[in-house]
């Protein structure tokens, strides 16, 4: 009797299978594919990336051999299609090394215009369209109005700032240009008193002071 009882439970599971399968079978088979397909999908854009790192890695590499050997017109070409082309962080990159040819090249307002499209652009991370904006203030920091630079260095200086302290010490620069000592001793000697001020950056500070009280 027991074996009847079997057969049947097994018959009533093949029928539940049955029905399920008719119901859902397209869905899973679908499904299965989907995942697979995802899968495959991943390793494909993975090895693309990969492929694309390394292709801009080679061009960053290029261009700096082009500026050692003092060919800047070449490697710039290379920057710009790495700029347009090269995956983002490589991208950011070769706009930086851009101005800095400019820089070496004394165009400091060109410079500074590459930076602030660096310090607009919202696609890069904080961390570095502030590090542009530092860039562009030092371009212009001879020739701009002080209380402009004064303005744009204040969101730099905060306590947290990645570039607080290269934007504290162009702060007491900026205040010395507007003949304010006191100002620029207080930047000064914030960066003395800071033990987490980079060791250069606190000697010239150190220096500054010294020179600001005998004069």
């Amino acid at each position: 009797m027991a074996d009847i009882f079997e057969e049947v439970d097994e018959e009533v599971r093949k029928d539940q299978f049955s029905e399920i399968w008719q119901k859902y079978g397209k869905l899973i088979v679908a499904g299965a594919i989907l995942a697979l397909a995802s899968s495959v999908g991943y390793v494909l854009w993975d090895n693309y990336q990969f492929k694309k790192r390394a292709e801009s890695s080679a061009q960053l590499e290029q261009a700096l051999k082009l500026i050692d050997a003092k060919k800047e017109v070449d490697a710039n070409q290379v920057l710009e299609a790495l700029a347009q082309n090269g995956t983002a962080g490589y991208a950011v990159l070769a706009r930086f090394r851009g101005a800095g040819i400019k820089v070496q090249a004394g165009d400091y307002a060109a410079a500074a215009e590459i930076y602030d499209a660096l310090s607009a652009d919202g696609s890069i991370d904080t961390l570095y369209r502030d590090l542009a904006r530092l860039y562009s203030i030092m371009q212009r920091i001879d020739n701009d109005d002080p209380a402009m630079l004064e303005t744009e260095l204040q969101p730099l200086l905060a306590a947290k700032g990645a570039w607080r302290f290269s934007a504290r010490e162009l702060a007491a620069v900026v205040a010395l240009r507007q003949q304010n000592t006191e100002a620029a001793k207080t930047h000064f000697k914030a960066l003395v008193d800071d033990g987490a001020t980079p060791p250069g950056l606190r000697r010239r500070a150190s220096e500054m002071l010294r020179a600001i009280d005998g004069s």
